[in-house]
């Protein structure tokens, strides 16, 4: 695991902005996972202000969403079907025919899922997913007890995070209780994984998945078996660790060849 350790919230999202960007100055049709939530909205923003600039063009790349809510009606603001199509797909310049939510209000969630994994495969897989991380550790909608080779499936919401997510709904008791999700096999099979971090209260969250065991207890800490997984996350958000003098001699000593992790 590759941990990158800036400034603040602000380099945060301009570092993973450029390593999404350069993922798709490589390969203009590139398909890429996209989350919701407030960690990676800094990151779109960066994204596109470089789309209005003219120094990045997305019109090529197929996307997909990790998660959704279970019957939530998909016109309703909250829905992440509505966050991506406002946070993502419009200032991104996405064509909305390629980006991918999963479907939480079909009759038959069980096929829905099979359905989405099997669309995810279609489109060659994940180039790049990015990823936030929950104060429990989720990833996705991924609770702590997740196993590391879940599936896309329907998930019940922990206590701690309709909490958390209550801030976008009128009252808590408007935050559903089930989920899609895609689960942790599913997150692991992209080629790439880039998770942003930003906050004090996510420092427990970030120590655990990158210093702690690999366990269930920490779904993030999945990322420690993937070969290509990117940790961006600012001095807050890294107050848990225990090694950021050594994150951060290597971040100035970065070899020149590439290196496998």
């Amino acid at each position: 695991m590759d941990v990158v350790i800036v400034s603040d919230a602000a380099a945060v999202a301009e570092h993973a902005a450029e390593r999404i960007a350069d993922v798709v100055r490589t390969r203009p049709g590139a398909v890429l996972g996209v989350a919701t939530g407030s960690s990676p909205l800094g990151s779109y923003a960066a994204l596109a202000e470089r789309v209005r600039s003219g120094s990045l063009d997305l019109g090529g790349v197929s996307a997909f969403a990790l998660d959704e809510y279970v019957g939530l009606d998909p016109g309703h603001s909250e829905s992440y079907r509505s966050v991506i199509r406002r946070t993502v797909t419009k200032p991104l310049g996405l064509d909305p025919e390629r980006v991918h939510v999963p479907d939480g209000v079909a009759a038959d969630l069980e096929a829905a899922c099979a359905d989405y994994e099997r669309s995810i495969v279609e489109a060659g897989g994940i180039d790049l997913q990015l990823l936030g991380i929950g104060a429990n550790g989720h990833i996705g909608f991924n609770e702590p007890s997740s196993s590391f080779a879940s599936r896309t499936r329907v998930k019940t919401l922990a206590p701690r995070t309709r909490a958390d997510n209550a801030r976008f709904f009128a009252s808590a008791d408007e935050v559903p209780i089930h989920c899609v999700t895609q689960g942790l096999g599913t997150i692991l099979d992209a080629r790439e994984l880039l998770l942003v971090a930003q906050g004090e209260e996510k420092a427990e969250a970030v120590a655990a998945m990158i210093e702690g065991p690999l366990a269930a207890m920490c779904p993030a800490s999945a990322l420690q078996l993937h070969r290509r997984a990117t940790v961006v996350i600012d001095r807050a958000a890294a107050s848990g660790l225990r090694l950021t003098a050594y994150y951060e001699h290597v971040q100035e000593h970065r070899p020149r060849v590439k290196i496998s992790a």
